[in-house]
């Protein structure tokens, strides 16, 4: 296929694909079944390999995330990001209709929406292209994130109708099936829990690794237009419908009414729906409809004095705390969970809830036979919220130091308050090792989920990770639901993932502190295992973000006994145990980069790459040792200190002419 042919084919591709995504993701009505949709992506990455040229900012492919960034920029809003006033009655939401009639001299007309629990952030396009996003920070400066919102599939990166320029402000958050497994992916790898869909979006979009947020399914919802130019919207309602037309995903559930009696009952209305909807919402707004009624009741210095926002009080439940659960998670932490009589909170019934650890427990004085109060941590995860009285003849609770699933004394960390299982050999650390080992950023073994390791392990197959691969065919045909085909399957995928890198193999045999991004500095330092068990803790502590007490965690985890057992055994089922390093052309060694602004026909984590692909670094922060500044549209802070302290100055062509 020639250039022109390949353009065009992509063309067509990035049109049906992003088709696709706003049937599903914007209407929630899918056009194409998933297998269909896989082989387009598949058609498109095929193009952009053999046409690297045809990638742009815009491009589907990109929605998958990328390179690691050090930092994120600086972003001014034009138009300020501002908050509303809060009001918790509704004697101070007709006291707000009150003032408004009285500033007007008539009764204006009411929008009512949902007020969604997320993250405010802004969205840019020029000439209908999407161009950056950004926080809202301090509703004055944010931060760039476009690349992670670039993730979110739910925003365009094209819109529907071109315009010179829009920017619009939404709110994104993390829907209640995605926080639900993301809790139960921490619970397995013992991490700390999110405490709310908020705070978990929140983390997911200032994640430096875009591939990271992208595996959060975050959603947004667009709800206003900050900035526009070739088109006069006059009032909220024709904006909401005109953010629609061109393709966004408009804030849900919203509607128009002329009296504040109607206001109040569709306050009540949204208020009873919290726990049927898909997403979290702590309130409900109401805004002036008509724009040049908001101009004429204008703002204070701190909100506007055409809106408020009515925030919903926690539904909160007493009930009798009659035991406490310990479960032993994959890295052997020891987590209380309250067992109390069920009752109904936010729509279903509840009666489990997390106490996180001793800390929690002691603060709480949380005790045997107490009438504890209970609520759900945006309105999903129960938790306790505090102690009303004490049961007869209660006593202090404290969590025994002895593993309930084999055993052995438990240890308190020093530097944290968990209580863990030093043994790794443990029948519950057993499960969620393997599923950690078998998970798709590790060894990526299909078909090994939770439910089938368990069938593994009540069989008495495999006692240990490394049994995973001396499963035959016979053995795997022996468990209830497996035939033929989905045996074989299995069986092909333990022995495809011999193959894998050993940056995957380091981050499945999860040593405490290494995620993906660590495992692969780690073999990039040490691109062998045999090295990486030898390495000395300074060398490790050398490798860039380690430090001491991730190189302490490295040291240590290669020198345990039952650790060094496994890998031996790996090893000789032929487990890959070496790394291929990322070549580099090296036309740009030895040389720091700091890049600011908006590049032409690229992304900064596109331009990062490119520049690290050379063997340049990248920084994000300029200094006197900065070697080059590449700077795009709207440089900002950076480009005034480069200036100062005489760095160069380049722009995107001039990279590309250098690495040529």
């Amino acid at each position: 296929m020639d250039f022109e042919s390949a353009k065009a084919r992509h063309e067509q591709l990035s049109e049906e694909i992003e088709g696709h995504n706003y049937a599903y993701y914007v209407l929630d009505d899918p056009s194409i079944e998933d297998y269909e949709y896989d082989m387009l992506m598949q058609e498109l990455y095929s193009l952009e390999k053999s046409f690297p040229e045809l990638i742009t900012p815009q491009s589907p492919s990109q929605r998958v995330g990328g390179l690691a960034l050090s930092t994120f920029e600086k972003v001014a809003h034009n138009v300020q990001m501002g908050s509303l006033q809060d009001v918790f009655s509704i004697s101070e939401v007709k006291d707000f209709d009150v003032k408004v009639r009285q500033s007007l001299g008539r009764t204006p007309l009411y929008v009512v929406e949902p007020k969604i629990d997320g993250l405010s952030v802004s969205l840019e396009y020029r000439d209908g292209l999407f161009v950056r996003g950004s926080t809202r920070g301090d509703g004055f400066i944010g931060e760039d994130i476009t690349a992670n919102l670039k993730t979110i599939k739910s925003i365009p990166l094209r819109l529907k109708h071109k315009l010179p320029f829009i920017e619009v402000r939404g709110e994104v958050y993390m829907p209640k099936k995605s926080f639900e497994k993301l809790i139960a992916r921490q619970e397995i790898d013992g991490e700390p829990i999110a405490k709310n869909p908020r705070n978990a979006a929140a983390g997911s979009l200032r994640q430096k690794d875009s591939s990271i947020t992208a595996q959060r399914e975050l959603d947004i919802f667009v709800f206003n237009v900050q900035q526009i130019e070739g088109y006069v919207i006059n009032s909220h309602k024709q904006s909401l419908q005109f953010m629609h037309e061109l393709g966004f995903k408009v804030i849900d559930g919203y509607e128009v009414f002329s009296d504040i009696e109607s206001v109040v009952e569709k306050i009540n209305k949204i208020g009873n729906s919290r726990g049927k909807l898909s997403y979290d919402i702590d309130g409900a707004v109401v805004k002036i409809d008509d724009f040049a009624d908001r101009n004429i009741l204008g703002a204070t210095s701190k909100v506007p004095k055409w809106a408020v926002a009515f925030k919903y009080p926690p539904e909160e439940k007493e009930t009798t705390l009659n035991n406490i659960e310990i479960n032993v998670g994959r890295t052997g932490a020891l987590t209380p969970v309250a067992i109390f009589d069920a009752i109904t909170l936010a729509g279903t019934t509840v009666s489990r809830a997390t106490l996180h650890n001793q800390d929690i427990i002691s603060s709480l004085d949380a005790r045997l036979g107490d009438k504890i109060i209970v609520r759900k941590a945006g309105e999903i995860i129960p938790e306790v919220v505090r102690v009303c009285e004490h049961g007869k003849n209660s006593e202090p609770y404290h969590i025994p130091m002895i593993c309930p699933a084999c055993g052995t004394l438990a240890v308190r960390d020093e530097d944290e308050a968990v209580i863990r299982c030093p043994n790794i050999d443990c029948p519950a650390q057993l499960l969620r090792n393997i599923v950690h080992f078998a998970s798709r950023n590790a060894m990526d073994i299909e078909g090994l989920g939770t439910a089938n390791v368990e069938l593994l392990l009540n069989n008495g197959l495999v006692k240990t990770v490394a049994d995973l691969y001396e499963l035959t065919m016979a053995d795997i045909l022996t468990l209830p639901g497996f035939k033929e085909k989905s045996a074989g399957n299995l069986i092909s995928a333990i022995e495809k993932s011999k193959s894998n890198e050993l940056d995957r193999l380091i981050f499945a045999l999860g040593i405490k502190g290494i995620g993906q991004r660590s495992a692969t500095l780690l073999c990039e330092r040490f691109p062998s295992m045999d090295e990486i068990m030898n390495a000395e803790k300074d060398s490790i502590a050398d490798i860039e973000n380690f430090g001491d007490i991730l190189a302490d965690n490295v040291y240590t985890a290669m020198r345990e006994p039952h650790r060094i057992m496994l890998i031996n055994r790996l090893k000789e089922y032929g487990l890959n145990m070496s790394y291929t390093r990322k070549k580099t052309t090296g036309k740009l060694n030895g040389l720091k980069f700091v890049l600011t602004g908006t590049l032409p026909s690229m992304t900064r984590d596109e331009a990062k790459s490119l520049i690290e692909r050379n063997g340049g670094k990248c920084s994000g922060s300029v200094s006197a040792k900065t070697d080059y500044v590449l700077a795009g549209e709207a440089a900002g802070s950076k480009l005034t200190k480069a200036e100062s302290l005489g760095v160069k100055i380049i722009d995107e062509a001039q990279l590309l002419e250098m690495i040529k």
